[in-house]
This record gives C-alpha cells, structure tokens and sequence, in this order.
C-alpha cells in the first residue's frame, strides 16, 4: 500500500515538472517575441540617426559672398 501511494507521488512530480516546463516555454515565448521586436526597431532608430548625422556632418559649407563694393555717390541737399 505504501508503495503504490510513493508511486502516485513520483507521477505527480513527474507530470508537474513537464506541466511547469511548457509553461514556462510557452510564457517566455511570447516575452521573447516582444523583445526581439523592441530591438529591431531600436536598430532602426539607431541607423536612421547615423545617417542623420553623417548627413549633417557632411554638409559643405557655403560659399562666402564676394565683398560688394558699394560706393555711395554725393547726395545733394536742396539746389
């Protein structure tokens, strides 16, 4: 008698590791999932900033505006 009741005991233990093994696989799946997500987009954000950058970095300059040379003529006031 006491021999059948140690073997019911070992089968629930059994039976509850495997039940507690998918579990655990199937609730990691999911986090898993979201998380592989999360990072794609974080790369996307990360490669889209570089190139923002390098765009930035590389702009030329502008061209200096040639110096006018403006020569005011005599205003005269009255006659």
């Amino acid at each position: 008698m006491y021999i059948t009741i140690i073997g019911w005991v070992w089968l629930g233990i059994l039976v509850g590791v495997v039940a507690g093994f998918i579990l655990c696989s199937l609730m990691n799946a999911s986090k898993t999932g979201e998380l592989e997500s999360e990072l794609v987009h974080q790369r996307f954000v990360r490669d889209s900033l570089k190139e923002e950058i390098f765009r930035l970095e590389n702009q030329s300059k502008p061209k200096p505006r040639k110096r006018r040379n403006i020569r005011a003529n005599k205003i005269k006031v009255g006659k």
